[in-house]
């Protein structure tokens, strides 16, 4: 695989890109769920260089809880995740991020990845993945508002499920591949 594709929490975001894609239709959030699961155990698996992630692991907790709830609620009881899986499933990872900050940002665990075991304790690299991760949350928490006003103002749902969320996950990408190397520039000696 290519090598940005390895070291990037993108990949990590994988699972969750496949569970918002199929579960935007009614009653496909449990398939979602079970293709996120299935997608971050294989990519985990074929990944697999240091170990789980922060990422992963929520990523397969919350997608194995998801699945399990559609299949012990049954048909009758799950609407609710119709409406709310988009709300739900970016807070998860809002949360995440933020609770990440305190200990580890996750962002870090994959910038270790192709980064000199030097650089990973020099206050340049802490920051920026302090930045970055903050960048994700604050991304993610947007997206989960997004989700909501989509349920209330359904007239919205185009711009709030797809338009703005998608233009700010390609910016926050962007930003993911460009702050960085910027960071490394200015920190190095004229």
């Amino acid at each position: 695989m290519d090598e940005w594709f390895e070291h990037s929490p993108f990949v990590g975001f994988v699972p969750w890109i496949i569970y918002w894609v199929v579960a935007e239709g009614p009653s496909t959030w449990m398939f979602g769920a079970l293709c996120a699961v299935l997608s971050a155990i294989i990519l985990g698996i074929s990944m697999g260089r240091g170990g789980p992630r922060l990422l992963e692991l929520v990523t397969i907790g919350f997608f194995v809880a998801v699945t399990a709830a559609g299949v012990v609620l049954g048909a009758t009881d799950r609407d609710w995740m119709d409406t709310y899986a988009t709300t739900l499933s970016s807070g998860v990872l809002a949360v995440m991020a933020l609770v990440s900050m305190a200990f580890t940002p996750f962002t870090e665990q994959y910038a270790k990845m192709d980064r000199p075991l030097q650089d990973w304790e020099k206050p340049a690299f802490r920051q920026t993945n302090r930045v970055l991760t903050l960048m994700w949350a604050l991304v993610f928490a947007l997206i989960s508002t997004l989700g909501f006003v989509a349920t209330r103002v359904p007239e919205t749902v185009d711009w709030t499920n797809w338009v703005i969320p998608v233009v700010v996950i390609v910016g926050a990408v962007g930003m993911t591949q460009a702050y960085p190397a910027r960071v490394r520039e200015r920190a190095r000696p004229t």
